[in-house]
Formats: C-alpha cells, structure tokens, sequence
C-alpha cells in the first residue's frame, strides 16, 4: 500500500463520521464562497470609479435635500468642469419590488457620466419629454422593458400632487456601459428631474447630491476642502467625498456589510474547527496501538506526525475545495438568473483566501493529534497506558 493509500484508508475507518466531517467543510467553504462575494458586490463601486468625480452631499446624511442654487457656486470652483445632481426617488416596481431610482437633469448627467452610452436620439428624448425615463439595460432586460412603453412605477416616499405614490413614465432610452465594470452598473433607473420636481407634493427646488466632474483627478482634496469651506457654518453645510467613499457610505446605509459577513464567517469557521479538530482526536485515539505499531516497524516520529498532518490536511482540502467549486456554480447560476445583476461567482481573490483558510485550517485541526502521535512511546501505548 502506497502512503497516500495509507492516509485515505485511515481517514474513511469511520466512514459515516468521515462524510459527515466533509459535509460540514464542504458547506463552510460554500457559505464563504458566496458571502465572500456578496461582500465584493458591495464593494464593487469602489473597484473602477477614478478620482475625477466628487460627490457632495448634505454634512449630516445624503436624505437632507440641498437647494438648486448651488449648481452655479460648485461650478465656479477651480477644478469644476461640470456640475450634475442626483435626487433619490424611492422607486417600487410592482409587488412592493425596490428600483434604483434617481431624479437628474438629463444633459447635465450624460456630460458627467460619459461611461453609460445611449444613442443621442435617446439622449435628447430623455432631455425634451418631462415624462421620460431612461433604464440601464440590466434593468430593462429583467422585466423586458422595450423603448417606447409607459412604466408604471411607484415612490415609497414622494407623492404627487394629487396624494398618490404612483407614477408613470414613457421609457424613450435604455442605456449600457461602455465597458464590463460599467455593464454592471446599468440595474438603475433615470428620471427628468424636472418634471419630477414639478410634479412631487413637497420639496422644491431641492436634490440629494451632487456629483463634480474634475478637470484633474490630483485636484480632488483640495477642491473636496473648497466646495465644504464655501458652505460652512451655513444652514447647507456640505460633505465632499470621493465617489468611491460615496459608494461605501451609500451602501452602508444598510449596515456594515462587511463586517457583518466577517462575524457570521468566524461563527462558521470556529465551529467548523472544533467539529474538525474532535474527528482529527478521536481517529488519533482510536488508532494508539496502531500507531504504535507503525514505530515499531520503524517508522520515525516525523514520519508518524507526517501522516496524521495528511490527513487533516487532505479532509480540509477535499472539502474546501468542493465547497468553492460549489459556490462558483452557485454563483453562476444567480448571475444568470438575475441577468447579470448580482456577480456572486467567487474571484480569484477569493479562492486564494480560501486556499490560505484550507491550509491554516489543516495545521489548527492536525497539530495537537499530530504531536500526540509523534510523542507516542510504544511500550506506553501497546500497554494502553
């Protein structure tokens, strides 16, 4: 019998415990696959947006409303070479299903945003009809949007005039990404702001925030400290932020995503060591005279430890390794499904830190049996002492 013979053998003696011990690392490392991923898909803004953008939003949250009329003050700063804004709009699209929805200006946007492409045709059409809604087309291909049609789409916060939340809109555009990263970014929804402000019951005049298009991304600090200094100790105090921080903070608007990904992955994984670390002792105790044996033949001490080490170390890569497989699959098939929406596929980043978490998991499950073993003496153990 060869030595990996040997170490195979050894591991599936208990058979039934020994599936049930890769079954648990199997699902440790699809759960670490996939929360992995979803902690990338938050992060995903901050992974390809430059420095030639600043988002200015109110010092104390996005959601307090700043006027209009500071569109011609940011634009006078050094630095400024264009000026957008950007009003949350609530938007649910029928069963109570959130959208991403923003209130723009149409032109001002499109000079901003340079990266969402669209024929002109449907750039101007989005900037002559007040009812206009562009959709990215992520968005549009999930619920088989089609240029022309009349959306209707309700707000979880603003109302009409007349008292009701739902609106309607003519879709005269669907706009993609000029590239991959950008592609991803096409699952939201534009509206005429100015018919949106014409129209809504309350707040006129008014926007969430405002994105600043630079002339020179190495101008971001300095023109970020201008624009806050021009409105302090104002009643519209200002907040200028990267648009790569803008991303985090708007996202974290639901929580510490990350954080909350690393706590349950330590729950999972501390439980995962004391199941694997009890199967790892008791295979070990349960084969004392063999190992005995196995000195007596005249195998070293090294060479005993070697083997216990192989077989932790080949339980944790079997079953890490079929759990990330599973996740890559699984994360496959969501993409699919959501048309792309949601990238739950494992990167490469991923599976190296997942193969670091096999490896460390290996020497914490295999080292106390492993010296167990190694500090074995025959006579003590062929005795059952």
């Amino acid at each position: 019998m060869t030595k990996t013979g040997f170490v195979v053998a050894n591991l599936f003696r208990k058979r039934t415990r020994t599936i049930l011990t890769l079954l648990s690392v199997i699902m440790a490392f699809l759960l670490f696959g996939l929360l992995q991923s979803v902690n990338s898909i938050f992060n995903a803004g901050a992974d390809f947006v430059g420095a030639t953008r600043l988002m200015t939003q109110a010092r104390v949250s996005f959601t307090q409303p700043l006027p209009l009329s500071m569109v011609p003050k940011l634009e006078a700063v050094p630095g400024v070479t264009r000026v957008a804004y950007s009003q949350w709009f609530g938007g649910v699209w029928q069963d109570n299903t959130p959208l991403f929805v923003f209130a723009v200006d149409p032109q001002r946007y499109h000079d901003v945003y340079p990266e969402f492409v669209m024929p002109e045709a449907q750039w101007q059409a989005f900037t002559n009809t007040r009812t206009a809604m562009v959709a990215g087309k992520q968005i549009a291909d999930q619920y088989g949007w089609k240029v022309g049609q009349k959306v209707p789409i309700s707000s979880n916060i603003y109302p009409q005039k007349n008292g009701s939340k739902a609106w309607a809109f003519d879709l005269v555009g669907i706009f993609d990404g000029k590239d991959e990263n950008w592609k991803k970014q096409t699952n939201q929804v534009l509206i005429n702001h100015d018919y949106f402000d014409e129209a809504n019951q309350f707040g006129k005049g008014r926007t969430n925030f405002y994105i600043l298009r630079l002339s020179d991304g190495d101008r971001a600090q300095s023109v970020s400290k201008t624009v806050d200094a021009m409105f302090e100790n104002s009643p519209d105090e200002t907040k200028t932020q990267t648009e790569k921080d803008f991303n985090l903070s708007f996202v974290k608007q639901i929580g510490d995503i990350g954080l909350i990904v690393r706590w349950i992955l330590f729950a999972v994984f501390f439980t995962l060591l004391l199941v694997v670390g009890n199967t790892m002792a008791q295979s070990v105790r349960e084969r004392i005279p063999e190992l005995a044996v196995l000195k007596t033949l005249g195998f070293s001490d090294g060479s005993v430890l070697g083997f216990v080490f192989a077989e932790a170390f080949a339980l944790c890569l079997f079953g890490g390794t079929v759990g990330l497989l599973l996740a890559t699959v699984a994360g496959a098939m969501v993409e699919k499904g959501s048309g792309g929406q949601f990238q739950l596929r494992p990167s490469a980043t991923v599976w190296l830190i997942g193969s670091a978490a096999i490896v460390l998991m290996s020497i914490a499950v295999g080292l106390l049996p492993a010296l167990r073993a190694r500090r074995l003496k025959i006579v003590d153990a062929l005795a059952g002492r």
